[in-house]
Order: structure tokens, then C-alpha cells, then sequence
């Protein structure tokens, strides 16, 4: 499985495309940059106030205690809040004998509902939950550096005053909107989404605590609920632990020999393959293209057609921006499948007979230069084991992160230790359901003069079990932010969606051309 990795003439047209936005109700380029210059000022101006840019870079982890006092009777409890920096997070409110709890361990997010139970956190939400985290974290500096993207989106009314509103925005599409005091600049509320329940908190009776404002009242919504908090302790810089931000102890599972399922699961690939061969579907990718301010530069569509020859993915585009091929480019990427078909058959043919002459000589390759399940264990370690479900099916879940005591002996393993993440296992398909994964830090490729990734780079990629016999994908995300050559950085999420499978009534191989399942 792998994630797929203008200009216009100046004069009348312009001026009847403002216009014509106008019109709409659509906000012209020239607008858009006027809402993030003063974004970015409103800002600059809360950090000012707040205690400033050095105060508040120097606060590396945030403890907060409250109670919950009475906005409905019997809803006393507690409120906890600890942050630690790059990303940690972990929000706790008990109420009415319930634990509502929201973490991100700096590899995997997930929370408690009211019902009890402990569940990660998928796609959107995960990605949602990492930017609530990040945010709490950087304290809105350094928007640039973070990849965020300030708009002011006018005023709003915020307990009986204009308040200014100013929405925070990442590539990937994740939100949390801020309102601020246009007097003293601090925060009156903010709000965000996730896991389809919206969260407001508004603020209030600010007080310094190692120079920094810290609200002491806080009123929480979540969802049609409403608690009043009130805050008894807030330490900078205290002890946290790294535990304090991963699943309980009694949600774990014990890890099973990951070795021998891995070995499983690599040994099952081929079996995996041959399965998929019999389903073919319909993919629509959109590719972003941003410039360094975060603002979209190019955006592509694209619907395909395709289906599975040896566990490579064989598709032809049918559309693109919504508008259908040409008979021309519609014969050429005909061709274009064709052509990958056969490379596909010719690089197994000659694979198979390299093995059958290493096998033949006695000859085995070395797991030292093998990019696949083995250097994934050596270079990794892998963490918070339990047992959730997933798509219907009971699946193993657990995160992983770079092994700090493992020496890379080559690129790809100094590679492989910048990733964190979470893996959903089938043991009983032996096959991977889910798995999500990003950069914990930049990775630089010969010292970064040939190129370097940047920190928060990852994919997501979502699979069904379809017909109880194969797992195959619904969904996959990239996001890219890497500079090459010391030239000027880009940024690129590529989404894909997949739908409509089907199983096909003859094997591809046997066809002359590539099936175009349709509709």
C-alpha cells in the first residue's frame, strides 16, 4: 500500500472575477491576505499580553487543578489539565460520578466517554486531538514555524462584549477558534471540534502565575452541557511523567511475541495479495499544494478506476476537477494502466528469480538491508498494547516510537526512528487494519543539503474488512513538509478515499487491458 505522493492573465477578467465574487458572497485573494495579516497581529498582540514571547516559551510542562462547582445540582467534581512539552496532553473532568477524559501521548490520541470505556482515537479526531495538543504546547508562537494559519473572521459577541475572532488552521484541515478581548487582549473563549462534540471554554479573573496570565474561572460547554470550574492550583514547570499522558494500565493488554506476528503477517502478504486481485473500486485523490504562508497554491482531483495485480495498485484516471477525460486522455491512461501492469509482472518475474537462484546458492538476504518488518522492530519500540474494536472486527492496537537505545546503521533506519505512531493489527487475517504514523522530529537526509523532512510530515492509512476474507483500503492521507536542495520548502496533503468495490468476474492478468469497473 502507498500513499500517491498557474497562472491566469491580468486586466478585465480580474476585475470581473472580483466582481463576480463579490456578488457571491465569496472572499476575494486580496481580502483573504488583509484576515491573516490581522490574524497574525491579534496575535502577536495576545502574547503581549499574556506575559510575553520569552515567558511564555519557558513554560515546559502546565499542571492545573479545579473544581467543579454548581452549575446543576450534584455536579461537583474535579477539572485537570496537564500539558508537556512538544505535544503532550491530557484533560480530565469528573462530574456527576463520570470520567470524560481527552490525551495525546505524543504517538497515538484517545480518550474515556461517559460510558467508560478507553478508545484511540481514528482519523479526523486523532489528527484533531494532535492539533489541540500542539496548541496547548506552543502557546500560539510561532504560528509559521508551526505550521498554523491565523484569519481573522470579524467579531463576535463573547459574554456581552465584541470580542475578536480569529480561527487557527492546519493543513490537514483541523480548527480551534479563539475570541479574543479587543481591550486587554487575552483570551474570552475558545472552541473546537472533535469527535462530533463541540467544546467551549470562556475564561475569566486572569492572575500571573511564573509570568504568565492563567485564567482562575473557566465555564466549559461540551456539548449541551455546561460546568462551572474553578481553579485551585496551576504549576509551571512541575515533575510529569510520561505516564500520565498514556492509556491506564487496566485498558492494556500483555503485548503478544510481536516477532512471530509480524513474521505472520510478512508471511501472509502473498495470500493478502492474491485476495485483493479479486476486487476492483473507484478512488478520488485531492492533491494541496501550499506555499510557506499556508496558503493553497494548487489543488488537484482526481477519480480513478482500479484494481490489485500483485499487491500493487493498478488504476486509471476517468476524471479530473470533476470533468471527464477525453477520448484522447482517456486512451492514454488506458495505455498508462497497461504499461504498469506489465512492469509489475516483469519486476515479480524477475524478483522470483533472484530468489529461486538464492535459494539454489544458499544465499539468504540480509535483515540488516531490508527495508520492511525487521528493521520496523529493531528500530522501534512499541508501547500501551490493548484490545479495541475496529470496523466490526476485534483487532490489537498498540503505538510505537524510535528505540533510543537501537544505532542505525543506515539512512532508512535514521529515517524509521523519526516516526511515531499507532498500528490496529487483525492477528486472526494477519493483516495491518489501520495504521497512522508521523514525524516526531525533522529528518535530515546528508545533513540536509539533499533534503530535509520536516517535523509533523506523516500518513494515515484506513482499511475495511470486505466479504470477511480481505482488509482493504478506505482511506489514506499524506501530509509532506520537506525542503530539497536547500531551495524553498512545500507542503502537500494528498487525501484518497476508496468506494465501490466490487469483485471482478475474471482475473486482470488474463485480460488485454485493465478492467474499468464503473458505477
Amino acid at each position: 500500500m502507498s500513499t500517491a505522493v498557474m497562472t491566469r492573465k491580468m486586466g478585465n477578467r480580474r476585475h470581473h472575477a472580483i466582481l463576480l465574487a463579490f456578488l457571491l458572497g465569496i472572499v476575494p485573494a486580496q481580502a483573504e491576505d488583509t484576515a491573516r495579516i490581522q490574524g497574525v497581529k491579534i496575535v502577536k498582540q495576545y502574547v503581549r499580553a499574556v506575559g510575553g514571547a520569552h515567558a511564555l516559551s519557558q513554560v515546559r510542562t502546565l499542571s492545573v487543578e479545579g473544581s467543579v462547582t454548581g452549575m446543576g445540582e450534584g455536579d461537583s467534581g474535579t477539572y485537570t489539565l496537564d500539558t508537556k512539552f512538544p505535544d503532550r496532553y491530557y484533560s480530565e473532568l469528573n462530574v456527576r460520578g463520570k470520567s470524560f477524559i481527552e490525551a495525546y501521548n505524543g504517538k497515538s490520541a484517545w480518550h474515556r466517554d461517559a460510558s467508560g470505556n478507553f478508545a484511540t482515537m481514528l482519523s479526523p479526531d486523532s489528527v484533531g486531538m494532535q492539533t489541540k495538543a500542539q496548541i496547548a504546547n506552543t502557546r500560539l508562537l510561532d504560528l509559521k514555524k508551526n505550521k498554523f494559519t491565523a484569519t481573522f473572521l470579524g467579531q463576535a459577541p463573547v459574554g456581552g462584549k465584541d470580542a475578536l475572532h480569529v480561527e487557527l488552521s492546519t493543513d490537514a484541515g483541523t480548527k480551534q477558534e479563539f475570541f479574543f478581548d479587543p481591550q486587554t487582549h487575552l483570551p474570552l473563549k475558545e472552541s473546537d471540534t472533535i469527535g462530533g462534540v463541540t467544546e467551549e471554554i470562556l475564561y475569566h479573573d486572569y492572575r500571573p502565575e511564573s509570568g504568565v496570565q492563567f485564567a482562575r474561572q473557566l465555564e466549559l460547554h461540551r456539548g449541551p452541557d455546561t460546568y462551572a470550574v474553578k481553579i485551585t492550583n496551576v504549576t509551571v514547570n512541575g515533575r510529569i511523567g510520561e505516564r500520565v499522558f498514556d492509556l491506564p494500565f487496566e485498558s492494556q493488554v500483555k503485548l503478544p511475541d510481536l516477532k512471530a506476528l509480524f513474521k505472520e503477517i510478512e508471511d501472509n502478504q502473498k495470500a493478502i495479495d492474491k485476495a485483493e486481485e479479486n476486487y476492483a473500486g473507484t478512488s478520488t485523490e485531492e492533491e494541496t499544494e501550499y506555499d510557506g504562508d499556508g496558503k493553497v497554491e494548487k489543488r488537484t482531483v482526481t477519480e480513478s478506476t482500479f484494481f490489485y495485480f500483485d499487491g500493487e495498485e493498478i488504476d486509471t484516471i476517468v476524471k479530473k476537477n470533476g470533468q471527464p477525460l477525453s477520448a484522447a486522455d482517456e486512451k492514454k491512461e488506458k495505455q498508462k494502466a497497461q504499461k504498469h501492469l506489465e512492469e509489475v509482472k516483469k519486476d515479480q518475474a524477475k524478483k522470483d528469480a533472484k530468489e529461486e537462484k538464492d535459494k539454489a546458492q544458499g544465499k539468504s538476504e540480509n535483515d540488516k538491508d531490508k527495508i520492511g518488518i525487521a528493521m520496523f522492530l529493531r528500530s522501534c519500540e512499541f508501547v500501551n498494547p490493548r484490545r479495541e474494536r475496529y470496523r466490526g472486527q476485534d483487532v490489537l492496537a498498540f503505538d510505537f516510537e524510535g528505540n533510543p537505545d537501537y544505532k542505525p546503521h543506515n539512512l532508512v533506519e535514521r529515517v524509521v526512528q523519526k516516526f511515531v505512531g499507532t498500528i490496529w493489527v487483525d492477528e486472526k487475517a494477519h493483516d495491518v487494519a489501520r495504521l497512522e504514523g508521523h514525524f516526531a522530529g525533522d529528518a535530515k537526509i546528508a545533513l540536509g543539503l539533499l533534503a530535509s523532512v520536516q517535523k509533523g510530515t506523516g500518513f494515515v492509512i484506513e482499511q475495511e474488512f470486505v466479504n470477511n476474507e480481505v482488509w482493504l483500503p478506505t482511506y489514506q492521507e499524506g501530509q509532506i513538509g520537506a525542503r530539497v536542495l536547500l531551495m524553498k520548502g512545500y507542503r502537500i496533503r494528498d487525501v484518497t478515499h476508496y468506494s465501490d468495490y466490487k469483485k471482478l468476474p475474471v482475473a486482470p492478468l488474463s485480460a488485454k487491458s485493465p478492467p474499468i469497473p464503473r458505477k
